[in-house]
Order: C-alpha cells, then sequence, then structure tokens
C-alpha cells in the first residue's frame, strides 16, 4: 500500500535549486524520513542508481518525479548536464538504498557541484555499515570502512593483510555468493579475531551471527546465505580478551563446532588453556 504524508504549508513551497543527497531504506520502507519524503515530494528530479528501483521507492510513497540514472557507468557529459541543471532546479541523489555516496559513485557529483558553486545539503538516514556496526556489539569507538573485499582470491588476502594490524573494528561489504570465499580468507589471514556477519538488515529475516571464521565457515556452508551483508571484523585480541569476551566467543563457537573443536579455536584466538576450555564448554552444554 502506498505512504502518502500529508503536506503541510512548508512542504508546498518551491526547493531552493541545488544537489539534494538523500539517504534512502536499506531494506524496511518504513525506515525513510520524513524529511526525506518531503525533499522527494517537492524536489525537480531524482537522479538514481536504477530507476526501476527508485520507481518503486516513489510509487510506495505516492510521488511522481521525473528519475534519471546515475551510477558508476554514467560518463562524464551525464555528470556536466546534471550539474547544469542544478542551476535552475533542486534535484535529489539516492542510492539504491541507504546513504548515497557510501561505495557509489556519489562523490564526483559533489565535487563538481562544490567546483561550481552550486549548494548542496545532505538527508540523513540508513546506512547498512552503521546498522551492521551497532547491531554486532563488537567494539565501537573506532572503525573503518574499507568497501568491498576485492573478488581474486591473492588480492582478498592482501587487503586483508593492509588492515591487520588497524586497533579497529573493520567493516565491508559483501554478497552473499562471495561470503564463504571471505570468511576463509580471514581464517587464513586473521584466524584470531572476532566475525561478525549481519545480513537483511532492517527485512522480514535480518539475521546477525557472531564468532570466528573456521565456526562461521560451517555454519554458512550448511545454510547458505541470502541478501546482502556487512561483514565486520573486531580489533586485534589483546583489546577484548576479558573473561566475558572469552566466554562469548566459546558460547559462539559452541553454535556450529563440537566441545573440543570450540574449546581449540577460542584457545587459538585468545592463548587461553585448551583443556580449561574444553572444560568449560562441556560446563556450557549442560547448562
Amino acid at each position: 500500500m502506498a505512504v502518502r504524508v500529508s503536506a503541510d504549508a512548508s512542504s508546498s513551497q518551491t526547493l531552493d535549486p541545488g544537489l539534494y543527497i538523500v539517504a534512502t531504506p536499506i531494506g524496511n520502507l518504513g525506515d525513510i524520513t520524513l524529511r526525506a519524503v518531503d525533499v522527494l515530494r517537492r524536489c525537480d528530479g531524482v537522479a538514481c542508481e536504477d530507476t526501476r528501483v527508485t520507481g518503486k521507492l516513489m510509487k510506495h510513497l505516492g510521488l511522481s518525479k521525473p528519475l534519471w540514472r546515475y551510477n558508476d557507468h554514467s560518463e562524464h557529459r551525464d555528470r556536466e548536464r546534471l550539474v547544469s541543471s542544478m542551476r535552475e532546479r533542486a534535484i535529489a541523489l539516492v542510492s539504491d538504498a541507504g546513504t548515497p555516496l557510501v561505495s557509489d559513485p556519489g562523490y564526483r557529483l559533489v565535487n563538481d557541484c562544490r567546483a561550481e558553486g552550486i549548494p548542496v545539503t545532505v538527508i540523513p538516514g540508513a546506512c547498512a555499515l552503521i546498522a551492521g556496526l551497532t547491531l554486532s556489539g563488537l567494539p565501537n569507538d573506532r572503525f573503518l570502512f574499507a568497501g568491498f573485499l576485492p573478488s581474486k582470491d591473492k588480492a582478498r588476502r592482501d587487503a586483508l593483510a593492509e588492515v591487520a594490524d588497524i586497533d579497529a573494528t573493520i567493516i565491508f561489504y559483501e554478497t552473499a555468493p562471495r561470503l564463504i570465499k571471505s570468511l576463509i580468507a580471514i581464517g587464513e589471514v586473521l584466524p584470531e579475531r572476532e566475525i561478525a556477519v549481519a545480513r537483511e538488515l532492517t527485512k522480514l529475516h535480518e539475521e546477525l551471527r557472531r564468532g570466528l571464521p573456521h565456526g562461521l565457515v560451517a555454519w554458512f556452508e550448511k545454510h547458505p546465505p541470502k541478501g546482502e551483508i556487512v561483514l565486520l571484523i573486531g580489533p586485534p585480541v589483546e583489546m577484548h580478551s576479558s573473561q566475558a569476551d572469552i566466554e562469548a566467543l566459546l558460547w559462539e563457537a559452541l553454535d556450529t563446532l563440537k566441545p573440543s573443536q570450540a574449546a581449540a579455536q577460542v584457545a587459538r584466538a585468545t592463548g587461553e588453556d585448551r583443556k580449561a576450555l574444553y572444560a568449560r564448554a562441556l560446563e556450557m552444554r549442560r547448562e
């Protein structure tokens, strides 16, 4: 059913010419902000990655505006035409889901607007990497968003090695078909690091699984993932080696592994005594 937000006096006013960066929902359409709806209602047109995807959102909101494709394949002259149009028109920039400019080419459009003295306004909202970080429970006082991991095995391992010594939670976007390969690579390069896999964020089947790489590989081999994924790598072990964190790692490992396997995995990751961990794992199974 289409969503229609009643207009007030302010929403009937014309927007000033310029670029409006509008965040859209990452899954649940109810997550769009009132301000985003207002800008989409009052703008003169929408630049978007895929007109079919944005068209569905506009229909859901009960809105109709000219839609212009702007994505990785857009040429320089397409950007020039958009920038030129913003001298007299208010243009909204959206991505297929979430906040524009996060892993998409929108920054070039913003740079061109600023170079030409065209006003740029941001309308914040949903962002998958922030949603995944907050849901994961991993340390969030310092984090690094690193985009997508490379698709080639060696390049993927090299990219992981580059961030190995960063004392922060590392965040990647990933696709379901490549998730297991990425988890295997993390297990080879960063076997002791705690991992969180957030998928289908804000949707009906939202899922967060957390553990060490090999345990997560075993889980997703039995339960092939679907949907868009945020892949998070916790900071180096010494930053979260309290007894409570060690027990949490053991609980997570027991989701997919036998007590002996879980104990061995957590021992490798934390340096704790394997026999003591095995005894605790048996206790936890009986609890």
